[in-house]
C-alpha cells in the first residue's frame, strides 16, 4: 500500500539511545531534559534568529494557545483553504471566523482581500502557509499594522522552508508547527509555537504548564500543553536525518516535475525567494471528474493520494456558509500525490504514467 506519505522511522538503535537516556533520568514529562535539548536543538537547525521555541503536545494546542492569549474572542480573519484544525481552532478558543478567498496561484490567502474583511470587532488574522508556501507576510504585516491587529501563521508544513534568507518562523506574531508524525519533522505526536516578542513568549509559555509559576503560585490561567520526553526521544533522533529525509523528497518531486503533463493541470506556485521543504506535492485537475477517476485508478493499485484540502473549510456545518470561488473550486480539483523520502521510483513513474495516460482520454 502507497499512502500519500509515510512516517519516517529513525534507526531503532538510535531510538533506543534516547530512551534509555529517559529510564537513566527516571523523568517522563514536565519538560526533561530531552525536551530542552530538542528545543536547543531545533532551534539551531533552523536558524532562528530572534524566535524562540515552546515545544507542545500537538500542532493544534499552538494556534489555540495563540489565539487565547491574542484573539481576545473577536473575528479572526483567516483561510478557508486549509487543515480543518486551522479553522476548528478559532471556533474551539470562542473566536468567529471569517475567511477571505485565496490566490489561486499559490493558494495562500489573497491578501488584496483582507482589509475589505476587517470590522470593528477584528482581532487577528491567522493565515496559512499552505503546503511550506509561504503567506505575503510583507503585505499581511502591513495590513496588521495599519489596523492594530495581531498575526497568527498556521505554518503546520513549513518545518524547514525559509523565506528571504530567514526561517519561515520568524515572521508573524506567533508561528506554530506541526510535528505529527506524517510531517517532514516529527515526534510522533506534537507540535511547537514560535515568537521573537519576549512577553508574548512568557503569556504562552505559561499558559502551556498550567500557568505555573513554581509549584504554589500561578502567573495567570494555563492548561496542559506539554510534551514528554518519549516524544522528545523520537524527535532527537529523527532530527539528524533532516538533510537526507528533504534531498529524498526533493527527488521524487523532480520527477513529478519533469514527468507529469501539465498540458491538463498545474502545480504549486512557489513564491518567489522560498526555500522549499518539499513536504507535499499538490496538483490541480482542469476538471473535476479527473480528480475522482485519478483517484479511483490509483487506489486500484493500492496508491492512495489524498484530497488536501476537500472540501473548502467555509462549507463545515459549524460556521457561517459563504461562497469563496477560488477556494471552493480548487479544493475540488486538487490532489495531494504520494510523497515521503522512501518512495520507490519506479512507483512515482507508475503514478506518473497512469495520470498522463488519464489525462489523455
Amino acid at each position: 500500500m502507497i499512502n500519500v506519505t509515510k512516517t519516517f522511522f529513525p534507526p531503532i538503535e538510535e531510538f533506543n539511545k534516547q530512551v534509555q537516556r529517559i529510564w537513566d533520568n527516571q523523568w517522563l514529562t514536565n519538560r526533561g531534559s530531552l525536551v530542552l535539548e530538542l528545543e536547543q536543538k531545533l532551534e539551531d537547525f533552523l536558524g532562528l534568529d530572534q524566535s524562540k521555541i515552546i515545544i507542545m503536545n500537538n500542532g493544534t494546542f499552538p494556534i489555540q494557545v495563540a489565539l487565547k492569549v491574542l484573539a481576545k474572542g473577536g473575528e479572526v480573519i483567516t483561510t478557508p483553504f486549509s487543515y480543518v484544525a486551522t479553522t476548528a481552532a478559532i471556533v474551539w478558543e470562542n473566536c468567529t471566523p471569517v475567511f477571505v478567498d485565496i490566490n489561486p496561484k499559490n493558494l495562500t490567502i489573497d491578501e488584496s482581500k483582507i482589509e475589505a474583511a476587517i470590522t470593528e470587532n477584528t482581532t487577528c488574522i491567522l493565515a496559512t502557509h499552505v503546503f511550506g508556501n509561504p503567506c505575503n507576510v510583507e503585505e499581511i504585516d502591513r495590513i496588521a499594522k495599519k489596523f492594530n491587529l495581531k498575526v497568527i501563521y498556521d505554518a503546520a508544513h513549513c518545518f524547514g522552508v525559509e523565506y528571504k534568507g530567514k526561517s519561515i518562523f520568524e515572521y508573524g506574531d506567533v508561528s506554530t508547527c506541526s510535528f505529527h508524525a506524517t510531517k517532514l519533522f516529527h515526534t510522533g505526536e506534537g507540535g511547537a509555537l514560535f515568537t521573537k516578542d519576549r512577553e508574548l513568549f512568557h503569556r504562552c509559555f505559561f499558559s502551556h504548564n498550567f500557568g505555573h509559576k513554581g509549584q504554589t503560585d500561578f502567573h495567570g490561567l494555563g492548561i496542559n500543553g506539554k510534551i514528554s520526553e518519549l516524544q522528545a526521544a523520537i524527535g532527537l533522533a529523527v532530527l539528524p536525518h533532516m538533510e537526507s529525509i528533504i534531498n529524498s523528497r526533493k527527488q521524487v518531486v523532480q520527477l513529478y516535475n519533469n514527468h507529469l503533463d501539465f498540458s491538463k493541470l498545474s502545480k504549486l506556485k512557489l513564491r518567489e525567494e522560498t526555500q522549499w521543504n518539499y513536504s507535499y506535492y499538490p496538483i490541480v485537475f482542469d476538471e473535476q471528474v479527473t480528480v475522482a477517476l485519478v483517484q479511483k485508478a490509483l487506489n486500484e493499485q493500492n496508491i492512495f493520494p489524498r484530497r488536501y484540502f476537500y472540501p473548502s473549510l467555509n462549507s463545515l456545518p459549524y460556521v457561517k456558509h459563504e461562497i469563496m470561488p477560488n477556494s471552493d473550486e480548487i479544493a475540488s480539483r486538487i490532489l495531494c500525490l504520494p510523497l515521503f523520502d522512501s518512495l520507490d521510483s519506479k512507483i512515482v513513474l507508475t503514478i506518473i504514467k497512469m495520470i498522463n495516460s488519464l489525462l489523455k482520454c
